[in-house]
């Protein structure tokens, strides 16, 4: 063992004439462990309820989605677009079509988002996994058109606006292209369109989806906002075996500059930024925490560098350097963090595992959620992000004061 590692060692488990010093030092571990264990469980959280975002998600958004980087739409048979259907990675692909509209419901006008969908939307996502109807013990399938009959199933909020999932007929209104609305008689600038109630809709438990969005066939919308041939988005599935960031690199460099190629982050790239932010701003407060817990060290550090002025002159006499005398106490420094390090990290798991099988830590009074109890997720990034700041933290802590407290104390 080095030598300034055992005598910090022994000086740090040794027993002191003075019984503050001990105690100070445990405060010392006390504190760092504490902010350490804050660390953990915070992060731990706002991890859990990114994930648990990212599988709302899931069933409605596609794994991937290519999207026109000008404008809204782009032909379907885009040759970029023919390559992404190519591709050996991609299982299945389905065009869609969303624009806003105004439905017209015993009166009450209101502005929808509605999205045209192909036949094969519902292998590329999963969107019947959501899909939900009023009867009991029955598995709703994606029904958007029948015997030239155009069915709309509409999110869980939207359906609540209006009443009931079985509506009857909805009347679609959207602007004709190119054309001014008339004032004298306004309803000759829109193209009118009706969807009938298949008895079902979807819930992704977000309200960007649930309280706007109407499915629908992809040639319904078309028509609707006159845009034979065109999509708005080609969303894709990949297959299982398949990496995902490598296709996805692929496919951005097969599309060129006329298309962007998202991931589902990417995709919620505003909720998901958000939730980055508050992550970050958590760790950076909590890190103002530890630091304050570490001031500790400094008081431990300087009682300990006083009560061992005999023994230092002792080291001095015997030829060791005043710089490696200066690193006795600064390892002393180090191992005081990573033993706090440690703990804290050990009771953070604890806790999060806890909390992940038991569920101690309610969310209201669990029944006004979609889940009952906190989400925990622990990623490995941040236990060694949490790690690596606590003992620079404690290595900053104490270098700065050590070498002032040595030159007064023991020069």
């Amino acid at each position: 063992m080095h030598l300034t590692a055992f005598i910090a060692r022994r000086y740090l488990f040794s027993k002191k004439s003075h019984n503050a010093i001990n105690i100070i030092s445990g405060i010392a571990v006390g504190g760092i462990a504490l902010a350490t264990m804050a660390m953990v469980c915070t992060l731990g959280v706002l991890s859990g309820f990114r994930d648990l975002i990212g599988t709302l998600y899931t069933a409605f958004d596609p794994e991937l989605v290519v999207v026109p980087t000008r404008g809204k739409f782009a032909a379907a048979d885009d040759p970029a677009l023919d390559a992404v259907r190519r591709h050996p990675d991609v299982a299945s692909t389905s065009a869609t079509l969303q624009e806003n509209a105004l439905i017209l419901f015993r009166g009450h006008p209101l502005v929808v988002t509605i999205k045209g969908v192909d036949n094969a939307y519902a292998r590329t996502t999963g969107i019947e996994q959501i899909l939900i109807s009023g009867e009991k013990n029955t598995r709703p399938r994606l029904t958007l058109s029948a015997a030239e009959v155009e069915y709309g199933i509409l999110g869980q909020g939207l359906a609540r606006q209006i009443g009931s999932i079985n509506f009857g007929s909805l009347q679609i209104c959207a602007p004709k292209g190119g054309e001014r609305i008339n004032i004298a008689n306004p309803i000759e600038s829109f193209n009118v369109a009706d969807l009938q109630s298949c008895g079902i809709a979807f819930s992704v438990n977000q309200r960007k989806y649930d309280d706007f969005f109407i499915l629908t066939s992809l040639p319904f919308a078309t028509g609707l906002f006159e845009k034979e041939g065109q999509l708005s988005r080609l969303e894709v599935r990949l297959r299982p075996e398949s990496d995902p960031d490598a296709v996805k690199d692929e496919l951005r460099t097969k599309v060129g500059a006329g298309f962007q190629v998202l991931d589902r982050m990417e995709q919620q790239a505003d909720v998901f930024n958000v939730m980055q932010l508050e992550k970050l701003m958590a760790y950076i407060f909590l890190t103002f925490i530890l630091i304050i817990a570490s001031f500790n060290l400094l008081s431990s550090l300087s009682m300990l560098i006083i009560e061992k002025r005999r023994d230092v002159e002792t080291l001095r006499h015997l030829g060791l350097p005043l710089r490696r005398i200066r690193h006795i106490f600064m390892t002393e420094g180090a191992l005081i963090s990573l033993i706090g390090a440690v703990i804290g990290l050990s009771l953070g798991l604890i806790l999060c595992l806890l909390q992940q099988e038991y569920g101690f830590l309610r969310m209201g009074n669990g029944q006004n959620f979609i889940i009952r109890s906190y989400p925990v997720s622990v990623h490995l990034t941040d236990l060694a992000l949490v790690f690596a700041t606590v003992l620079l933290v404690g290595l900053l802590s104490v270098w700065y004061p050590t070498r002032a407290l040595s030159r007064r104390l023991l020069t």
